[in-house]
């Protein structure tokens, strides 16, 4: 059993996101309430537990590592309930510590689908915003942070310098094993990220959980939300093929209304429930399985 530094490094499960403000800082439009430098203020710069977060996850998320969580999880036999259940399941994880907001998981979703609505995008588009993080519900069943959240990238091959915090890939079992550690490892050149694993977390999890009810623009949206090393930094350009190419633009699309949707302001439910009502009929089943 893993310690519970090991376990949960971080405060809360959204923190790794105040390195993604700084790292990548985007334009005002999205971040209504208050500019973008205000995001993730914390008195403590330094996120020490960010990298504690990143010497964990760099050090345990190998290739067999993966597979074994995906054949662990992708069967759905954990658990199934009615959608509106799932998300009060999912609001299981508010937390206190969390700086930029003291509303629940689904209120943050809600926030996000509506930045989306509110800038005319498909309705499909919408309903990613209200699911994104749906994966998260992995800690709910044991899982440690640093295999839920966090920038992704793909294993089996050799890990970029363009990934946050690359030296500690040093911890690796994969760094120095000739099958996993050369430019294509596992894979063929330009073979389509549809063949690539990347390393285990909530984006993979809620895709495979939605891969039959949405549009491929949006399960590309929960596919690779946090693939940072691809879309920002273009780092596995030689894993890709045209179509991923294609697609990543909306990826790029939906990222900024995932970072930058927080603020105090609840949304207001009573109003909002008619239409996501609807929405969620339109898109989803009765049941969702976990």
């Amino acid at each position: 059993m893993k310690n519970q530094v090991e376990t949960a490094p971080l405060k809360n499960l959204d923190e790794w996101e105040e390195d993604l403000l700084r790292r990548y800082p985007e334009p005002e439009s999205i971040a209504s309430e208050k500019s973008t430098e205000e995001y993730r203020n914390y008195e403590d710069p330094k996120r020490d537990t960010v990298r504690e977060f990143y010497r964990l996850n760099h050090t345990y998320q190998s290739y067999d590592f993966v597979m074994q969580k995906e054949a662990e999880f992708l069967t759905f036999k954990k658990k199934e309930m009615p959608v509106w259940d799932a998300f009060n399941f999912l609001n299981q994880l508010v937390d206190d510590s969390d700086p930029d907001t003291d509303l629940d998981q689904f209120q943050h979703l809600l926030q996000t689908s509506e930045a989306i609505r509110r800038d005319g995008h498909p309705d499909w588009m919408v309903t990613v915003g209200l699911l994104h993080d749906m994966g998260k519900v992995l800690c709910l069943f044991g899982e440690p942070q640093w295999a839920v959240v966090g920038d992704t990238f793909p294993v089996g091959c050799a890990y970029s310098d363009k990934i946050v915090y690359p030296e500690f890939f040093k911890n690796n079992p994969d760094f120095t094993d000739s099958r996993y550690n050369s430019k294509y490892g596992v894979y063929q050149p330009n073979c389509g990220l549809r063949n690539v694993h990347l390393s285990w977390g909530h984006d993979e999890y809620v895709y495979q959980m939605m891969k039959n009810n949405l549009p491929e623009p949006g399960l590309y949206m929960l596919r690779y939300h946090s693939f940072y090393a691809q879309h920002r930094e273009n780092a596995y350009d030689h894993l890709m093929d045209d179509h991923d190419r294609e697609m990543f633009k909306w990826v790029k699309l939906f990222n900024p209304y995932d970072l930058y949707s927080k603020n105090p302001t609840a949304p207001d439910w009573k109003v909002l429930k008619p239409y996501y009502e609807d929405l969620v009929t339109k898109y989803l089943p009765e049941t969702l399985k976990f």
